[in-house]
């Protein structure tokens, strides 16, 4: 059991970095409407380590003007605080916040052996409950198992173009040539640098990330899967994020590093997505069993691409457009209850990168190509929309450049051109 007066000097100090940053400048993000702080379930924030779940809660609270507690577990004082110690924690939250509060933040609560029979309590007494958790450690399946039909899960991602604008201060209304050429300044800076907030401030890119990708291999994936050929799985994730985005063939990836099956190698696989370090993008088809097979995965972030040791990826500014496009399109589809797939309908068939789709029904249709100036790179990003367009009688097709801006008539179909920066603001018209 941890000493009380332990508790107390801990929990205070975190209530006290809560009120220094109350006065520091954050970036509201999005996400921040889909937290409901009246919800009688555990609003639960999961996401890559670093990508803002703890700054986003604390904006929804701090913005309300509720009274609330809060406590991280991420703290190497808690490190072996056990289950039985979560009353002790909420007995010296009521003291230090004068007896009383509606709201209980519980950052990192993963860490502590036990805590869903804790909030699940929590809910059944009324107390309106915030969690986050880092996702190799808090899954979506234990959410539905431990927290059955009591909670809201919340997908966070590193800052979008957007967010990035605005802590930056670059403008995104004004329409003069000036402001323009800032906007267009500010996506070659975060094509190459992305979107993790820390990255924004200042810090030494190549060992923040590499120390971010250690951590999550090392602490969290080996350690909660216990992860015994861990040399080899490290090499596989290098290796991943090196050829990303990218269909894994399984059979080649188990002989290259030595696997001795490939279920091995689809658990590992499987552990890098749960971690957030690769998102995955399944195939359209009209059939459900074809919309598992040959998935594609891409980094969560163009950061991890090239920011570490070992980079092979380098200025591969198309492959980070297309990243950057797809976690794009993967927030906007979750906003609005779309589905998102890519779309190849055999070996022999043109590629189309993504499609937003609303049951079988293809709304939108996305190619993206970082230059389309070569005539030869038009044609192949042309035919192959309308080859989809007319396999899935999808009209609303767009192809995403760098700089380039229009609508063609193509073989009797109409593609909308978009520089990435005025799609990614949402300046489509």
């Amino acid at each position: 059991m941890i000493d009380k007066r332990t508790l107390e000097i801990v929990l205070s100090e975190q209530k006290e970095e809560l009120i220094r940053k109350a006065r520091t400048r954050r970036c509201a993000r999005k996400e921040e409407s889909l937290v409901n702080l009246d919800s009688n379930m555990a609003q639960v924030v999961i996401g890559m380590r670093r990508s803002g779940k703890s700054t986003l809660c604390f904006n929804v609270l701090h913005n309300a003007g509720v009274k609330y507690a809060y406590v991280n577990f991420d703290d190497e004082r808690f490190l072996n605080l056990k289950t039985d110690d979560l009353d002790s924690v909420l007995e010296t939250l009521y003291k230090i916040n004068d007896g009383s509060f509606t709201h209980l933040f519980l950052d990192e609560v993963q860490n502590v052996d036990g805590w869903h029979l804790f909030v699940n309590r929590l809910l059944r007494q009324g107390l309106r409950v915030i969690v986050t958790g880092s996702n190799a450690k808090l899954l979506s399946s234990e959410l539905a198992t431990y927290l059955t039909g009591r909670h809201t899960a919340i997908e966070l991602f590193p800052f979008s173009f957007e967010e990035y604008c605005r802590y930056k201060n670059v403008d995104t209304t004004i329409l003069t040539t000036q402001a323009e050429a800032v906007r267009r300044a500010a996506f070659d800076d975060y094509l190459r640098q992305g979107g993790f907030p820390e990255l924004l401030q200042g810090v030494d890119k190549r060992q923040y990330v590499s120390q971010l990708i250690d951590g999550i291999l090392a602490r969290d994936i080996r350690q909660r899967h216990n992860v015994r050929y861990f040399a080899a799985f490290e090499r596989l994730a290098y290796h991943l994020m090196n050829i990303a985005p990218t269909v894994p063939d399984s059979e080649d990836l188990t002989k290259i590093f030595g696997f001795k099956s490939l279920q091995t190698t689809h658990n590992y696989i499987k552990y890098l997505k749960q971690a957030y370090l690769f998102i995955g993008l399944n195939k359209y088809s009209p059939k459900s069993r074809q919309r598992v097979t040959g998935e594609k995965i891409y980094a969560v972030d163009v950061a991890i691409m090239d920011n570490r040791p070992d980079a092979f990826c380098g200025i591969s500014l198309g492959w980070r457009l297309e990243t950057i496009v797809y976690v794009e399109l993967r927030r906007r589809a979750k906003a609005t209850g779309y589905d998102v797939y890519y779309y190849k309908k055999n070996t022999r068939a043109k590629e189309v990168d993504f499609l937003l789709c609303k049951g079988n029904k293809v709304l939108q249709m996305y190619q993206v190509a970082y230059d389309i100036s070569a005539e030869k790179t038009r044609k192949r990003e042309f035919d192959s929309l309308v080859q989809a367009s007319k396999a899935t009688r999808c009209t609303e097709l767009y192809l995403i450049t760098d700089y380039e801006r229009g609508t063609v008539e193509y073989d009797g179909v109409a593609i909308r051109i978009i520089p990435a920066y005025e799609w990614l603001l949402g300046r489509v018209d």
